[in-house]
């Protein structure tokens, strides 16, 4: 499998995660690198039923926060690195940080970071997230700020992604194709 850098969008419940594992499937050495937290029983069991459908010889990575600081030092070790979710990875960042503007510019610079962790190694990545920009604008400033930010760093790995992928209905579509040929 050559090096390649794909993004998985789509709405919840919309397939996302079950497709990057088939996808990763590909990969002979995987990593799952997960951002949820646990921090009530039905977040619990929604971690569970997730480690429960993944392949036993994936290792996991739990990390809901300083994703390239902890990817960086094993990078070498895998040729797939699936990423679920950057989603709530941006959501944790936010809600870590006392100060909101400060940390619109630290999420641009981890994701930075993150990129280039993806660009110093020679694994191919998976990346989850959802797409939040086709409902409602939310009502509280925080859910606009969070809005705001996942559109851009959503954007900003769409560019350095060479496929990209929009889930519905269980179902991909092609937003961005590494070659024209496989639209």
């Amino acid at each position: 499998m050559d090096k390649s850098l794909t993004l998985i969008l789509g709405g919840a419940r919309s397939g996302k995660s079950a497709y990057a594992q088939q996808l990763a499937m590909a990969g002979k050495k995987v990593l799952f690198v997960a951002t949820a937290e646990p921090l009530d029983p039905e977040m619990q069991a929604r971690i569970q039923k997730h480690r429960d459908s993944r392949p036993r010889e994936w290792d996991t990575l739990e990390e809901p926060v300083s994703l390239p600081t902890a990817i960086a030092p094993i990078l070498h070790d895998y040729d797939t690195v699936l990423l679920d979710c950057i989603t709530l990875w941006v959501s944790n960042l936010l809600l870590a940080s006392p100060d909101i503007s400060s940390t619109r510019q630290e999420i641009r610079s981890k994701v930075e970071a993150l990129l280039q962790v993806y660009e110093q190694g020679y694994a191919s990545w998976i990346v989850v997230s959802n797409e939040v920009g086709l409902g409602v604008i939310p009502g509280t400033e925080l859910g606009r700020i969070y809005a705001d930010e996942l559109g851009r760093v959503n954007q900003t790995v769409a560019a350095h992604a060479g496929t990209v992928y929009f889930m519905a209905a269980g179902l991909p579509m092609t937003l961005k194709a590494k070659d024209p040929g496989d639209c």
